[in-house]
């Protein structure tokens, strides 16, 4: 039945080595069964509830992936975008967290319409790879900035806006203590670095008396509090159209970044370059993030960290599944879940934050064409405390400048189109 499903035979592997990489990949992810849920409660969602929606959310974009496309590709609710959920679109923008989870779901479903109809290659190569990575970049320094406020690094300040916290508090030193750890254990080879440096902190916090032992397993709690509750009508105004464009942005670049990296790690492109079933293996990314919408999540995405996997030996659908299952057993460790700190995940905000950046080497920092949005998006995004806003000012800064330096014939329409469009909906939106 596995080789009837996957071809093991003839991508040259083995139950034993699709399972061992299914394993190695869940190691370097599985942090986000604690930091998301994390996340999402400071939007007003339950915890419990969402843990178990990361989970199932991350198991069924899994199981698509593996048993649809075949790729040792996991899924699992997206890093950035579960922070532009809760941090900008309901404790900045106002919304309530169903009206954000429905701008998930119309996300989700446009993405479904782009992979039928073979729209994603047309949007993807029109967009300047110079704001592609500036975009990346800016997701990265706003994850930092969470960090650093989640530690206490960075405090607000009456007279300069943010000012220098204290670093010689406790949640500070973790803090600072779990990112030292995850570096340490990522330059020594191990995978789960993450998941083990928050796992240590928060028995650090045990262990000092500021975090209550709860216990390690129990049944799965109810995912009832979030269940169907995305506000479909909500999400329809019109302030709500560039948080779903958005979030529909992001997503189409983080799972194009992700095939693209694991396809070459794997050698799983075609003789001519191409990537074989890539529409199957983007309606597996646009259902998870509908489904993980339903089930009270922020958008499901592919995740980059699937290249320790595929660099393990995987090379089918049943890297993934496996993911998947180890995804629904880790529903029985919800109360561990539930004692993880802000300050255990502060680390491994910053680690990822660290990772997002190192696309900016590809900027052509000589063309100032280039650099000045590059330069716009990363600091309005970690200071607007939005990603839409970076997203908007890089591409109506990348059509400025290029106009007053006398390239407009260079502009795609494409990107004309979307620079028109944020500059009307800041004008009569905002």
């Amino acid at each position: 039945m596995l080789e009837k499903l996957f071809q093991l035979q003839q991508h040259k592997t083995t139950v034993k080595q699709e399972v061992i990489a299914g394993f190695t990949t869940f190691l370097t992810m599985a942090y986000i069964i604690f930091v998301n849920p994390a996340m999402l409660a400071d939007a007003g969602m339950d915890h419990g509830a969402v843990f178990v929606a990361t989970c199932v959310a991350a198991a069924i974009g899994c199981f698509v992936m593996g048993l649809l496309a075949n790729y040792p590709i996991a899924l699992a609710p997206g890093m950035g975008l579960n922070a532009f959920f809760t941090y900008t679109v309901v404790l900045d923008m106002g919304y309530t967290w169903q009206v954000a989870l429905g701008g998930v779901f119309f996300s989700g479903l446009i993405f479904i319409v782009l992979s039928l109809f073979n729209i994603r290659e047309w949007i993807i190569n029109s967009i300047p790879h110079s704001l592609r990575f500036g975009i990346a970049a800016g997701i990265g320094l706003f994850l930092a900035f969470i960090a650093l406020k989640n530690a206490g690094i960075v405090v607000d300040s009456p007279a300069t806006l943010l000012t220098l916290g204290d670093i010689t508090s406790m949640p500070a030193i973790f803090a600072a203590v779990g990112l030292f750890l995850i570096v340490g254990l990522a330059n020594r080879g191990i995978n789960g670095a993450v998941m083990i440096a928050i796992l240590v902190i928060t028995l650090l916090g045990i262990i000092v008396g500021d975090i209550q032992y709860q216990g390690l397993v129990s049944l799965p709690p109810s995912v009832a509090p979030t269940f169907m509750q995305l506000d479909i009508a909500g999400a329809l105004e019109v302030g709500m159209l560039s948080v779903i464009f958005a979030f529909l942005f992001v997503d189409l670049f983080d799972t194009s970044g992700t095939l693209i990296a694991v396809a070459q790690r794997g050698n799983l492109l075609d003789k001519k370059g191409n990537f074989p079933r890539l529409g199957k293996a983007l309606l597996a990314d646009s259902t998870a993030t509908v489904a993980g919408s339903v089930l009270g999540t922020s958008t499901t995405t592919s995740y980059v960290e699937s290249t320790a996997g595929v660099s393990a030996g995987g090379r089918t659908g049943l890297t993934a599944v496996t993911v998947g299952v180890l995804f629904l057993l880790s529903l029985m460790f919800s109360p561990l879940a539930a004692m993880v700190p802000a300050y255990a995940t502060a680390g491994p905000l910053f680690y990822v934050a660290v990772l997002m950046l190192a696309g900016l080497v590809n900027v052509k920092w000589d063309d100032l064409s280039e650099a000045v949005p590059v330069t716009i998006i990363c600091i309005t995004m970690p200071l607007t405390f939005s990603i839409a806003n970076g997203i908007a000012f890089g591409f109506i800064s990348y059509v400025a400048v290029r106009a007053f330096s006398g390239q407009f014939n260079k502009i795609d329409i494409s990107v004309l189109c979307l620079a028109l469009l944020f500059l009307l909906k800041f004008a009569f939106f905002a």
